[in-house]
């Protein structure tokens, strides 16, 4: 692909500004349109297993808003209405909520699905047609419901009806509405998106054009590489259909690979107060370990999945967000009602109360009364930063 020559050229202060605000985190969020208004902001908020805090998905918002409620968070994504309809699950950068408005722009997903030659679960004869007469009969429900999720307690050994309604997922012709107890709930795709929008009309082409040109107005400003990571996209997708998205050319001091701004994003500077909050390991803000580095210099792994003895900051590990920068980590539990800092990371003394304003912060969203501080990977931080913590909870109780 040729790069057409840049239509500006930002410095690396610049780029990172632009992606805050991009994000959510500069500026004062609009908390009139509130949680959903933070998914259409995005486009995509990634679901997890993991619930530590909270799960991922609640954090994300709460990153951004702050102390939003937890059943308010859920009923946004999931309560539908008729003048405000829910959004859907689908795989976008990974297992994501999605705002409703974005079905159309998946059909290229979709349509690959169908013609898929291979699929790891077989699927018996006659089931994918009970459970579609099924949910038309029943109305949403689970796959325990439909017959069963697993044939065994092994995770991966799907029943015959858990493999026909993944599939069907897969297809479009059913849609998670709902998460009930971490189990996906299930409709047809005919019920529970709206008529206007439930249409596979749009060719791969458009598809790909407006979700390369939404990951870019998500993003602010990103490389081929970040901004294909975004709905996970293939480079060779991006690039052809990048020069019709609407999105700019831009250079980015310090950035080795050509990079494209959402235009509206380089009309007004980016100003306005920032977050300080903690990160899941799973927000879009830090989805791609190189753009993460690259804007912040700071190296972002998730270690749930990596061996204890092997861990270097901890099994769920925080970012943590000040000044628009990523000043340290947390590694967070709880213990009752304290939320405990298992291990912590800090970039230096000066970064000391914005990590207790955000841990204070945090516990309080998650109804914790207090903080313990464990251990601070600089020792000579430790006290500091209790102390902090314990002047930042006088505080919030007056």
């Amino acid at each position: 692909m040729t790069t057409p020559p840049s239509a500006t050229d930002l410095s690396a202060d610049e780029a990172r500004r632009i992606a805050l605000r991009a994000q959510g985190f500069l500026g004062a969020p609009d908390r009139r349109a509130g949680v959903r208004g933070v998914l259409r902001h995005l486009g995509a908020v990634q679901l997890d297993t993991i619930s530590v805090l909270a799960r991922s998905h609640e954090l994300i918002p709460y990153a951004r808003l702050g102390a939003v409620g937890r059943s308010k968070v859920e009923d946004a994504y999931w309560k539908a209405s008729s003048t405000d309809p829910h959004a859907f699950e689908y795989w976008s950068h990974a297992a994501c909520i999605l705002p409703v408005e974005e079905w159309p722009h998946f059909a290229f997903r979709r349509r690959a699905y169908r013609n898929r030659p291979h699929w790891n679960h077989a699927l018996p004869d006659g089931v994918y047609d009970q459970v579609i007469k099924q949910l038309r009969a029943e109305g949403p429900l689970t796959a325990t419901e439909l017959g069963g999720a697993k044939r065994t307690s092994e995770w991966w050994d799907w029943s015959g009806a858990k493999v026909a309604v993944e599939r069907a997922l897969m297809y479009g012709e059913v849609v998670c509405v709902e998460r009930r107890g971490w189990k996906r709930v299930y409709d047809l795709a005919e019920r529970a998106i709206p008529e206007a929008l439930l249409h596979d009309e749009l060719d791969d082409t458009e598809c790909l054009r407006r979700l390369v040109r939404l990951a870019g107005q998500s993003l602010g400003v990103g490389t081929r590489a970040d901004i294909a990571d975004y709905h996970r996209l293939k480079g060779e997708q991006v690039d052809a259909v990048i020069a019709g998205s609407g999105l700019l050319p831009v250079t980015v001091e310090g950035w080795s690979k050509p990079a494209w701004a959402d235009p509206a994003a380089l009309d007004t500077p980016p100003r306005g107060r920032h977050r300080t909050t903690l990160l899941s390991p799973f927000d879009s803000l830090i989805w791609e370990r190189a753009r993460t580095e690259r804007i912040f210099g700071f190296t972002h792994r998730l270690e749930a999945y990596v061996p204890r003895p092997k861990r270097v900051y901890g099994y769920f590990a925080m970012p943590v967000l000040a000044g628009g920068r990523l000043v340290g980590r947390v590694d967070p539990a709880r213990d009752g009602a304290t939320l405990v800092a298992r291990q912590v990371t800090l970039d230096g003394p000066k970064v000391v109360p914005a990590v207790a304003e955000a841990l204070v912060e945090a516990a309080s969203w998650v109804g914790c009364t207090s903080v313990r501080v464990e251990h601070v990977d600089a020792p000579e931080l430790h006290e500091p930063l209790a102390k902090e913590v314990t002047r930042a909870l006088i505080a919030a109780m007056r």
